[in-house]
């Protein structure tokens, strides 16, 4: 056992000396903390560090998995967000094929047969400021038995770049407004997942101290439990000797079976707390072995700087404070889309493009009309001459809509704006109770030396009425029932001595976790 934990055990070894008898002849003197020592070297169990915890904790603890896959879906929310201003490529075919029967001698047939084949491709994109974009090329070849068509088969091709732009849309603030949230709710899960890795390291830390002040508080007992078995004997060959009553005995007796149970208890909780950390970092004790051991020392001194200065590193550096805020962010972004989308909507729409026809003309047999000369061939004629622009076609316009009374635009907007108010008051409140903690955090560390200290009179002025009750029930001059009394008080001094050396560094890690000083990404 590493002598820094043979140092915190030091005084609990006094224990030892409640129940030896006064050394006398034909006696000899045990020492008190080897017995102590000789119970926690035999404990066992399998030794594990503090970092070695934590590491499992890191790497197993279902809080940070959590965090994790939910900072991962933000991410992921985000990526699909930021896709909807990507380049989209598109293109359509289609075929017709239809018989109409001629209802006028200027069909050109019996029967009207045509064949339509549409082609149209391009690329669209929206601008985060709200303005789509399409640039298309369209062509159609078309096929028919008409004897009146001039163009058999006929081609024609339109292109165009048509435009969008909404006027009172609020431009970014409306047409980004997803992605604008999107990326504050990313930011918050990956605050949330910083945080909740500082907090299972915190949480991890703290079941380990636990962990310490049990397998301490176990070893006590079990020597308080041995040192009342020599005492019965003891007060049973006095007895046997005149030299105390019986009712003497059955205290030794009574104080002896209630340590026995106190022992069966301070087993259990060792075996909890074990249990407990085990569940926190996802890893059991060896298969051979009932509990995890700590092998590490409490650290029992902290630099502390002024309250007021934790509170403000606090608000400053928590990171579920900034998620918080994050979600205020994020609903602020819808809230003040939706001020926008509540106006009418007035939209500028215009196109710019060229047209183009092609074909192989035929001989129309009708009485004076000649026949028209064919433009071109192919349909990558009629694709030229609308790339080309070689006939030019625009236009420009406006397109208003003005829903009456407005109340779905202003109740989204409300709406929305309630949403943001409670997103603010969750941050007020994280906030207050963060700035609470801190300080109640503060005074456990500004007591944490005092605390010890007095704690470490306790165990030494019980230790010392041990000493004279002892002296004072061989002379005959206190009971058994005095002596097991004094017994009782020197166990709750040992007990409070074990939750002073773990409550300080506990508190450490737990003002560690209200600062976020430690973050911990690598992953």
């Amino acid at each position: 056992m590493p002598n820094s934990i043979r140092r915190s055990l030091l005084p609990v070894g006094f224990l030892a000396a409640l129940f030896l008898p006064a050394t006398s002849v034909g006696q000899t003197p045990i020492n008190p903390d080897s017995a102590l020592l000789a119970i926690l070297e035999g404990l066992d169990g399998t030794p594990l560090s503090l970092g070695q915890a934590v590491q499992y904790g890191l790497s197993n603890a279902t809080q940070v998995r959590t965090a994790e896959a939910a900072m991962n879906a933000a991410g992921g929310a985000e990526r699909r967000e930021r896709g909807y201003f990507d380049p989209e490529l598109f293109l359509r075919l289609n075929h017709l094929d239809q018989e109409l029967p001629a209802s006028s001698p200027f069909a050109g047939a019996a029967v009207l047969n045509t064949q339509l084949n549409t082609y149209q491709g391009g690329v669209r994109l929206s601008l985060p400021i709200g303005t789509e974009l399409e640039l298309a090329m369209n062509a159609d070849q078309l096929k028919t038995n008409s004897a009146f068509a001039a163009l058999n088969p006929e081609y024609t091709s339109f292109g165009s770049l048509s435009i969008r732009q909404p006027l009172l849309g609020g431009f970014a603030a409306s047409g980004r407004k997803e992605l604008s949230k999107a990326e504050e709710e990313y930011e918050a899960g990956r605050s949330r997942y910083n945080q909740q890795v500082i907090g299972v390291s915190a949480a991890v830390e703290r079941a380990y101290w636990d962990l310490y002040a049990a397998q301490r508080d176990y070893a006590v007992q079990k020597l308080t439990r041995d040192r009342a078995e020599a005492f019965l004997a003891e007060t049973e060959v006095r007895a046997r000797t005149g030299l105390v009553g019986p009712n003497q005995v059955a205290n030794a007796r009574t104080f002896l079976a209630q340590q026995q149970l106190l022992l069966f208890e301070r087993d259990e909780l060792l075996g909890l707390r074990s249990d407990q950390l085990a569940s926190l970092i996802g890893v059991r004790p060896a298969s051979a072995t009932p509990q995890f051991l700590p092998v590490d020392e409490p650290p029992s001194d902290f630099p502390l700087e002024p309250a007021d200065v934790l509170v403000k590193r606090a608000l400053e550096n928590n990171l579920d404070l900034q998620a918080a805020q994050r979600d205020v962010n994020a609903a602020r972004t819808l809230a003040d889309a939706a001020s926008w989308e509540a106006l009418p909507s007035v939209d500028l729409v215009g196109s710019y493009g060229g047209r183009g026809l092609a074909g192989t003309s035929q001989v129309i047999n009708f009485p004076g009309l000649p026949s028209i000369p064919s433009p071109g061939r192919s349909m990558g004629d009629a694709l030229s001459q609308g790339i080309n622009l070689e006939y030019p076609t625009w236009s420009v316009g406006l397109e208003v809509s003005l829903p009456i009374g407005l109340r779905s635009g202003l109740g989204e907007e409300s709406r929305l704006e309630a949403q943001v108010l409670g997103a603010e008051q969750r941050a007020i409140e994280l906030a207050r109770r963060l700035e609470e903690q801190v300080r109640a955090t503060h005074r456990e560390l500004s007591n944490g030396k005092g605390r010890l200290k007095a704690a470490r009179n306790g165990v030494e002025a019980a230790q010392e009425q041990v000493r004279i009750g002892l002296i004072e029930f061989h002379n005959g001059r206190a009971t058994a029932f005095e002596l097991v009394r004094l017994g009782e008080d020197f166990a709750v001094a040992q007990q409070r001595y074990s939750d002073a050396l773990v409550r300080t560094a506990k508190s450490a890690a737990t003002m560690k976790e209200l600062t976020s000083g430690i973050v911990s990404t690598d992953r």
